[in-house]
């Protein structure tokens, strides 16, 4: 098992490998337009022990509705995991997301100006 699974476990509490890439999350994610790789495909890259997975921006556009979670026929719950991403990412003193380098806020739904808030670190 790669090390990026396993510290994705161990923060989500959730087996990746559950996912049988059925779709239900990126078909009901409110965000999926916005995002450069969908839910189920940011799983499948974790499932493949890709390191690179916590670089994929659309980890950093949800918006941690939870959808994804409430529709996951085999709870492997997707918002859960990317929060975890997240979270590794944080941990590494990485800072994703600033306010002033959004160029058009007028575009962004009012969810994701939310989501950003609660994300920043400094």
């Amino acid at each position: 098992m790669s090390e990026i699974i396993e510290k994705v476990r161990m923060i989500s509490g959730k087996n990746i490998y559950l996912c049988y890439q059925c779709g239900m999350c990126s078909a009901s994610c409110p965000m999926a337009q916005y995002m450069d790789v969908l839910p189920h495909q940011i799983i499948r890259l974790l499932q493949l022990g890709n390191p690179d997975v916590v670089n994929v921006k659309s980890i950093w556009i949800c918006v941690s509705c939870m959808t994804c979670v409430d529709r996951c026929p085999r709870r492997v719950d997707p918002g859960v995991i990317f929060e975890a991403l997240r979270l590794i990412t944080l941990r590494k003193g990485i800072d994703k997301i600033r306010y002033r380098d959004l160029r058009d806020i007028s575009e962004a739904p009012s969810m994701a100006l939310v989501a950003i808030s609660r994300k920043m670190t400094g």
